[in-house]
């Protein structure tokens, strides 16, 4: 069973957490890791764009002239794409860039980056993360006590205080253990988490 330290928020390891091997020591799946992140990019499309084709512009009821007789080219519509004002030809259009992966897809993607943070040795357990009012210098020192920078950061609890202090921090995100992803933990160098977070999280994969 893997095993890491519990650090405070002064750097200061203080404890050791016995990490579920069932979650935290899995043999890697980079396949489902590289699915997991394309899925996660592709779903954050929003697809809004949007162009108006030829019956889509206002204007253009009227053919311009007669169809013969004034040596110009025919024309039925000053709204057709070769005229100033007129449609598109191939016009953008709203699309859905979803795409999707099974429950036992994510479960397993999930795992395997979890097991490649701390593979890596980037998961930090922490024994609480509490302030006491919204101040970015506060939580700015924790990081400096633990010599990390680009950081995410897992939370327990909805903790406004944490949340609002870190908001500001260049690189650093906090997360819910719901709102926890495959692509996060990959873009991220460390993985800041409290240890009431870590048993949230072996309950939720295990």
């Amino acid at each position: 069973m893997a095993s890491v330290n519990v650090y405070n928020v002064n750097g200061e390891a203080i404890d050791k957490i016995d990490l579920n091997d069932a979650i935290f020591d899995v043999e890697i799946n980079e396949h489902l890791l590289h699915k997991a992140r394309v899925t996660i990019l592709a779903n954050n499309r929003q697809g809004t764009q949007k162009q108006k084709t030829r019956s889509e512009v206002s204007g253009g009821g009227k053919k311009p002239w007669r169809q013969k007789g004034t040596g110009n080219a025919r024309q039925g519509s000053i709204r057709a794409p070769q005229w100033k004002g007129g449609g598109v030809v191939f016009a953008a259009v709203p699309r859905d860039y979803d795409l999707s992966m099974n429950k036992k897809e994510k479960r397993n993607a999930m795992k395997s980056a979890l097991t490649n943070c701390v593979k890596e040795n980037n998961l930090i357990v922490l024994d609480e993360l509490k302030l006491n009012e919204i101040k970015t210098k506060n939580f700015k020192n924790i990081l400096d006590n633990l010599k990390i920078n680009k950081t995410l950061v897992v939370l327990d609890s909805n903790d406004k205080n944490v949340i609002a202090s870190a908001r500001n921090i260049k690189n650093v995100k906090t997360e819910g253990v719901s709102e926890l992803n495959v692509y996060d933990i990959l873009k991220y160098e460390k993985v800041l988490i409290t240890k009431a977070a870590v048993k949230n999280v072996e309950e939720v994969y295990n």
